[in-house]
């Protein structure tokens, strides 16, 4: 697959799509891997952490595919932030998205017809400098309900010390929020930023060891602090959705049926990449 899709599509095309931006609390009476009182934790706070899937030989393994290929990366003009929509492109990226230990935490949440549609490591190098203002993920994305989750799987240990990402708890109960462009001067790693937004929430600290995940709505505030410690903090996101949200700007391309199915077809469902693994 070819398609190119944009990181950060541009406002006016997301703003076109009509969209229901309101929390959809979990309902599931009997989840299969979590826990009713982390069912009420998401509901209540909009996230669960930590969450354990990969041993330290296995994340040790995935650390060494992401050096690798961020070498690869930079040697080709990019960056530690320029490896997005990895499922499309690498064929291991496409398995961690699919594994059926995540996949298991994801649909006690979604349900059991789930998709799988981003996978974007965020990469902080040593006093890299750059910081994530307080933001909602939903702004950004052209999907027509808010019904997705964001796992955060640690590659590197994360930390206050280089700056892991910080959730103010609760802050996806008050819908889509409005935020004002970001300025340069800000060294904000994204376009957005949602003022006084330590009034929406209360904030937790989102340390996580590797290997470990964090879940989170697309409506909580989240952010991260500039990385000013000598080590690195990589993070894979992984995004998911339920099947009946329907997605603009052709990023149903992107989108592979890890749960269920989808019974209107609107998903595209590519099959593993075996390029460039």
């Amino acid at each position: 697959m070819n398609k190119e899709f944009k990181i950060i599509p541009a406002q006016n095309e997301v703003k076109q799509i009509e969209r229901d931006l309101r929390f959809h609390p979990v309902v599931n009476s009997h989840p299969t891997v979590l826990s009713a009182d982390q069912i009420e934790q998401f509901n209540r706070d909009g996230f669960i952490a930590p969450l354990n899937v990969y041993e330290t030989d296995e994340i040790a393994d995935i650390r060494h595919y992401f050096d690798e290929l961020l070498q690869q990366v930079i040697a080709a003009g990019g960056d530690s932030y320029s490896i997005s929509t990895a499922h499309l492109k690498y064929g291991r990226v496409y398995d961690i998205l699919t594994d059926a230990r995540i996949v298991g935490y994801v649909k006690d949440l979604l349900g059991e017809n789930v998709i799988a549609w981003g996978s974007h490591f965020f990469c902080k190098m040593p006093h890299d400098g750059k910081r994530v203002a307080w933001h909602q993920d939903a702004s950004y994305w052209p999907l027509s309900k808010s019904k997705t989750a964001t796992v955060w799987l640690a590659i590197d240990d994360a930390d206050l010390e280089n700056a892991c990402m910080r959730f103010l708890a609760g802050s996806h109960h008050y819908g889509h929020l409005t935020y004002r462009p970001s300025s340069p001067e800000e060294h904000n790693l994204l376009d957005q930023t949602v003022e006084d937004a330590e009034q929406y929430g209360t904030p937790y600290d989102d340390e996580l060891q590797a290997g470990q995940i964090s879940i989170h709505s697309d409506l909580l505030l989240h952010g991260s602090a500039a990385n000013q410690s000598d080590r690195r903090r990589c993070g894979l996101t992984l995004r998911y959705c339920t099947a009946d949200v329907r997605a603009g700007l052709d990023w149903n391309l992107k989108g592979v049926i890890v749960s269920g199915s989808d019974p209107t077809g609107h998903w595209a469902n590519p099959p593993r990449p075996h390029e460039n693994e």
